[in-house]
């Protein structure tokens, strides 16, 4: 009898060691609309053009004591675009830009988190877009995490990066101040149970 408690006792412990070591597997919280994909590039040097991609998903896996194991995956629907105007979009959409009719989908798979002691760390992956994939870094920052009022348990970051157009095959001429275009996410996820 003593025997099988103290076999209880470590298989209790070394759970309870291991499970640490696990990074939290989150999806990204599209449902409650508590994620954003923005996007920021000039209009001919003159203004500034802001939209969004309104429908994506992705999860991520998330483990501060262990960060260099972080991985990310986000999915998204190229023909949301919205930029606040349905002709612009309409322009977007095509071959022009996006190409959605060939290219419906871009998606953004990490490779590595390089942690950086000014709290800006790098996510580096490859970017799917325009039918073309290509190495890019994400500036990243985490902005917290805890429970939520609905029992569940969130993190949140947000992060930038800049995509020059050529790189996608995007080629159509918006001016010399207009090569490339900022991307900002903000993005909460809700961790699984």
């Amino acid at each position: 009898m003593r025997r099988i408690n103290i076999t209880k006792f470590l298989l209790v412990i070394m759970t309870a060691l291991v499970m640490p070591l696990q990074a939290a597997d989150y999806d990204i919280d599209v449902k409650g609309a508590h994620a954003f994909i923005q996007f920021k590039i000039k209009h001919l040097g003159y203004s500034w053009l802001i939209g969004r991609f309104n429908k994506f998903d992705g999860t991520f896996s998330y483990d501060e004591k262990k960060l260099n194991a972080t991985n990310v995956v986000v999915n998204i629907d190229t023909s949301s675009i919205d930029s606040n105007h349905a002709e612009r979009d309409k322009h977007l959409r095509g071959k022009d830009f996006l190409n959605t009719g060939k290219f419906p989908k871009a998606k953004f798979v990490s490779t590595s988190y390089v942690v950086n002691p000014n709290g800006k760390d790098k996510l580096k992956g490859m970017l799917t877009l325009n039918g073309v994939t290509k190495a890019i870094t994400i500036e990243v920052k985490h902005i917290g995490q805890g429970a939520d009022p609905w029992g569940g348990y969130r993190s949140g970051f947000e992060g930038s990066t800049n995509l020059t157009l050529k790189d996608f095959g995007i080629n159509y001429d918006l001016g010399p101040a207009s090569k490339s275009v900022e991307i900002f996410l903000s993005i909460e996820g809700v961790r699984r149970k």
